[in-house]
């Protein structure tokens, strides 16, 4: 059994300027697992750096508000909402609310460094 707490993993900032904490990642732990899944933070008032992976992805907020971009779609963002990102789309988020936007990761097939892409502004 794995369980990985929170509180024990490193906290590192993402290429897009996330606040980021990886939970489970199969090339970091022995596990038979596909995807990734990490812990996002975007503090308040941030807009994290457009950026596209090779891969899937989905947001799952945690808390705080704000809006999705997704290529030429923008939709708000609020607790409680599964977001899916498909493969090579750009994307970024911003933080609009007065408290930081905290959203889980989930990457398929895992996140890796190769396999994003981070534009200017």
């Amino acid at each position: 059994m794995l369980i990985q707490k929170l509180s024990e993993c490193e906290t590192f900032t993402g290429g897009d300027n996330t606040i980021l904490k990886e939970l489970l990642h199969p090339d970091k732990q022995p596990l038979d697992l596909r995807s990734s899944l990490a812990h996002a933070i975007l503090p308040a008032g941030e807009t994290s750096k457009p950026h596209s992976l090779k891969a899937s992805e989905v947001y799952y907020i945690l808390s705080g508000e704000g809006e999705m971009y997704i290529d030429s779609e923008i939709e708000t963002i609020a607790p409680g909402d599964a977001v899916y990102i498909p493969p090579n789309t750009k994307q970024f988020v911003r933080n609009y609310g007065v408290e930081p936007l905290v959203f889980l990761c989930i990457v398929d097939p895992a996140w890796r460094k190769e396999d994003e892409i981070v534009y200017a502004g």
